[in-house]
C-alpha cells in the first residue's frame, strides 16, 4: 500500500493532473467552465505581460476561444494560418475574424511529394514514416516501432501496451509514402515563425478529449503549458462539444457556413431551434459536425468529409481525388492532374478495411 501511494505522489509530481481529473472537470456546468477558462486566460496573459495571441482556425472551437479572449483582452491579436486545406467557407471565416493572416512555406502537394500522405492518425503516420525512411536508407526498421506494429510492445507491468497498433501493420506495404509532417509544416511552422518574430505566446482552441496525444499533453502540463518547450495555452481543454455549441448559441456567435445552424436534436433525430428543456436534448449542427482540414486522411473513416467536399466544392474535390502517378521508386505521388487521393483511399479500404467514403 505504501508503494502504491508513493507511486501516486510521484505521478502527481510528474504530471499536472490525475487520470480522472478530466472527466470530473468535464462534468461541471458551463458557467463554471467559463470562469475556469477565464482564469487560465488571465494567468497566461499576465505571465507574458500581454504579449500573446489567439490561434484561429476558422472552426467553431477557435470561435469560442477568440470570443472568450476578446471579452477580456480586446487588444490581443487573432491570427489565422491560410493553409488552403480548409473548406472555402471556413477559410473565408478564418480570414474575416483574423487581425493577421499567415501562409505556409510549402503547399499541400509539395508536402506530400517531399514527405508523404497523412494517413490514419499522427501517431500511426509517424511510425510508418520512420519505418519507410529507414527502409529507404537501407537500415532495419526501428525495433520500438516494430514492437508497436506487431503488437508485442509491453508495459512496465508486463501487459500489452495500449500504444500497440498492429491493426496498421499493413501500411508498411503501402505503395505510397506516409508521414505526419503536414500539420507541422503547414500550420505549426507558420505559427512558430510568427512567435519568433513577435515573441508572442499562443492561445489554442483544442480540447483534451479530442485525441490521446492531446489528453496526454494535458495530463502532463495542464491547460497552460508553461513547462513545455513550445509554451502554449489551451484554456478550453476540459470543455466538451456540447459546451462549445451552447456557448456559441448563448452568445449568438457567427460560425462558418459549413456548419449550418446550431440546433437541438431529440432521440429521433428531429431538430429544433429552440426548446423548453434544453438539457434533455443533444446539441448539433445542421451541416458539418467538424471541419478541420477538408481532405486530410486523419480519422477519415469516422465521418463523410470527402462527400461534403464533393457536394460543396466539386472542383477542389476533383483535384484532390484525380491525378497521381508512380515515381521512379514505384511510389504513388501527386502530379499535375491532381493529388491522387482516389488511388490512396481505394488501397486503404481494400487492404485495411478502413471504409473511407468518397
Amino acid at each position: 500500500m505504501l508503494r502504491f501511494w508513493r507511486s501516486v505522489v510521484r505521478m502527481k509530481e510528474l504530471n499536472k493532473h490525475y487520470a480522472g481529473d478530466l472527466e470530473q472537470m468535464q462534468s461541471l456546468s458551463l458557467i463554471s467552465k467559463i470562469r475556469m477558462s477565464q482564469f487560465r486566460i488571465r494567468d497566461w496573459y499576465e505571465a507574458f505581460d500581454g504579449n500573446v495571441y489567439v490561434s484561429r482556425s476558422g472552426g467553431k472551437d477557435s470561435d469560442v476561444l477568440g470570443h472568450l479572449v476578446k471579452e477580456l483582452y480586446p487588444d490581443v491579436p487573432q491570427v489565422f494560418v491560410n493553409t488552403g486545406l480548409e473548406l472555402e467557407s471556413v477559410r473565408e471565416h478564418g480570414k474575416s475574424v483574423a487581425d493577421t493572416v499567415l501562409y505556409p512555406s510549402l503547399n499541400f502537394k509539395e508536402v506530400i511529394l517531399r514527405y508523404g500522405y497523412p494517413v490514419v492518425s499522427k501517431e500511426v503516420s509517424q511510425v510508418i514514416y520512420e519505418c519507410q525512411t529507414a527502409k529507404r536508407l537501407g537500415k532495419e526498421y526501428p525495433s520500438y516501432h516494430m514492437e508497436k506494429l506487431t503488437g508485442t510492445k509491453l508495459t512496465a507491468a508486463g501487459e500489452k501496451s495500449p500504444y500497440n497498433m498492429e491493426k496498421y501493420h499493413f501500411l508498411l506495404n503501402a505503395p505510397f509514402r506516409i508521414s505526419n509532417k503536414c500539420c507541422d509544416i503547414m500550420k505549426k511552422a507558420s505559427c512558430k515563425r510568427y512567435e519568433k518574430e513577435t515573441g508572442r505566446k499562443p492561445f489554442i482552441g483544442t480540447m483534451a478529449g479530442e485525441s490521446r496525444l492531446r489528453y496526454q499533453k494535458w495530463l502532463k502540463f495542464g491547460c497552460n503549458a508553461f513547462g513545455e518547450k513550445r509554451q502554449t495555452s489551451q484554456p478550453l481543454s476540459f470543455w466538451t462539444e456540447r459546451d462549445i455549441l451552447q456557448y456559441l448559441k448563448d452568445n449568438a456567435i457567427q460560425i462558418a457556413e459549413a456548419y449550418g445552424d446550431i440546433c437541438y436534436e431529440d432521440e429521433n433525430g428531429l431538430l429544433y431551434k429552440e426548446v423548453l428543456i434544453p438539457d434533455n436534448l443533444n446539441l448539433t449542427t445542421t451541416k458539418a459536425k467538424r471541419t478541420g482540414c477538408a481532405f486530410c486522411l486523419y480519422g477519415a473513416s469516422y465521418d463523410e468529409r470527402f462527400l461534403l467536399l464533393r457536394e460543396t466544392e466539386p472542383k477542389k474535390y476533383r483535384f484532390v481525388m484525380d491525378g497521381g502517378e508512380f515515381d521512379s521508386e514505384g511510389m504513388w505521388i501527386p502530379n499535375k492532374n491532381g493529388l491522387g487521393f482516389r488511388f490512396v483511399i481505394d488501397w486503404l479500404n481494400e487492404n485495411g478495411q478502413l471504409n473511407i467514403k468518397y
